[in-house]
């Protein structure tokens, strides 16, 4: 039997077994890290539900309490019995779902929203085209790298603005002994567990301009065996062998890069998004209290400058509403209050008094706890908070986001080629240490890692991609 079958089952023996539904209407919410344990969850729901009825709808939030370790694999279980809520965040796992009839088709709801078609930003647009079911309204996740501000200033060098000056400086870091400890032994630059941070600043100066590129025969070329990533990977090794780059990134996870950040022993790292890297300059404060952090532009090559492009095929994550829940229209219009300003103000800006204050004039006031407080649900692309407590460097990020926006030509991989993309990714990361390390040459084996790439998979994926490429 059908999954969905099985789930309409469960799903009208619900049905059969609860009274019938009074107002206000129930919609249930199950969200990572949203517990009815947490009282900052709980009075943000109450007054979300208190903001809806004063507009005429009446809604009983229910959160449905999920761990946050192992969130995906709680949801799916939970889901697979029949007990599908209302609104559903999904951390993966959602095509599934999408694919036998459970989630909804976001678009013609969206079409007639008074707030959230307003609230959404290009790549939110161009997903929910290629896969209609997610939505995850917050800005684009690109690494973007940044480094202190009083080391930056102490290597004499402005922030650099191309591939050399990007080498100039982390030369500088490197020799320059700016922790103080009688030694040159900082490295310039790390990553965590791989090199794909480097890749978001370093790919388009490279002529990296997507993941699948034409070749010289207008054939279609994945860009991890282009000739451009050779030369990308030219660059990284010559990182490794001048000392400037962490030759430990493999085995670096995001902790220890931020303590050897924090610690002096690495003078550029990347953070994932604005917030994070507030996190980073709040933690570094800690350490060094009049430090402040530098945002650095993406370094321009031969091949271009800007950020890497961005994969629209889908939504990694985000919000769904369940296609067989029998208030759609109500679910919906909670989405839609949270992109609504009055929305925005409770999601970005936390509780008045406790987050922030609003002072005789109309001016409002950032208060230290505004560090404790995230957004639950969405950040609305159209919403200006009254104050930012955020830092320039974060606010950069969010401008450099928008700067170099660019969307990728990825798609959404059938199911059967999951094992392929899986292996060839393993293989395009073994090569890669390798050839970073020098245990491989990019001159003598370069064309082993091509044709192990291609024979685990790659070359199936290729020929696919061409039916699906234009």
């Amino acid at each position: 039997m059908r999954i969905r079958n099985l789930l309409m089952a469960g799903v009208a023996a619900m049905a059969v077994a609860l009274p019938a539904m009074a107002d206000p209407v129930v919609i249930r919410i199950a969200s990572k890290d949203l517990l009815t344990s947490n009282p900052q969850d709980v009075a943000h729901i109450e007054r979300i539900e208190a903001a809806m009825a004063a507009q005429g709808t009446e809604v009983d939030l229910q959160i449905v309490d999920l761990p946050a370790s192992g969130y995906a694999d709680a949801l799916g279980v939970m889901l697979l019995s029949g007990d599908i809520p209302d609104i559903i965040y999904f951390q993966g796992g959602d095509q599934a779902m999408a694919e036998q009839g459970i989630l909804e088709d976001l678009r013609p709801w969206i079409a007639e929203s008074e707030h959230l078609q307003a609230a959404l930003y290009p790549h939110n647009v161009e997903r929910l085209e290629n896969y209609p079911y997610l939505l995850y309204a917050y800005p684009l996740r690109i690494p973007q790298p940044v480094i202190r501000t009083d080391w930056l200033e102490a290597t004499g060098l402005p922030a650099p603005e191309t591939v050399e000056d990007f080498t100039a400086m982390l030369t500088a870091v490197s020799q320059g002994d700016l922790d103080g400890d009688g030694t040159a032994n900082t490295y310039g630059v790390t990553t965590a567990d791989t090199t794909a941070e480097l890749d978001a600043v370093f790919n388009r100066a490279f002529g990296i301009t997507a993941t699948w590129m034409q070749g010289a025969d207008g054939g279609w070329v994945n860009s991890v065996v282009s000739d451009q990533e050779r030369a990308k990977l030219g660059y990284y090794r010559s990182l490794v062998e001048a000392g400037l780059m962490d030759p430990e990134y493999i085995s670096t996870n995001w902790e220890v890069k931020e303590d050897k950040f924090y610690t002096g022993r690495v003078g550029v790292i990347f953070g994932s998004s604005a917030e994070v890297i507030d996190i980073y300059g709040g933690k570094m404060r800690q350490v060094f209290p009049d430090a402040t952090l530098t945002l650095l532009p993406p370094p321009a090559g031969e091949g271009g400058q800007g950020l890497m492009a961005v994969d629209v095929s889908k939504e990694s994550r985000g919000l769904a509403v369940s296609a067989l829940s029998e208030h759609k229209d109500v679910a919906f219009a909670v989405l839609d209050f949270l992109a609504s300003p009055e929305g925005q103000m409770m999601e970005r800006m936390g509780f008045e008094g406790e987050h922030y204050t609003v002072n005789a004039d109309g001016t409002y006031e950032i208060l230290p706890a505004m560090s404790t407080w995230y957004v639950r649900f969405m950040s609305a692309a159209n919403f200006q908070p009254p104050a930012s407590g955020m830092s320039d460097a974060a606010l950069g990020s969010l401008q450099a986001l928008a700067t170099y926006y660019t969307p990728d030509n990825t798609f959404v991989w059938p199911g059967d080629f999951a094992a392929d993309r899986d292996a060839t990714t393993n293989v395009y990361r073994q090569w890669v240490y390798r050839f970073l390390t020098g245990e491989a040459s990019l001159d003598s084996d370069w064309e082993a890692y091509v044709a192990e790439w291609n024979a685990v998979g790659g070359a199936r994926m290729t020929e696919y991609a061409g039916t699906v490429l234009q």
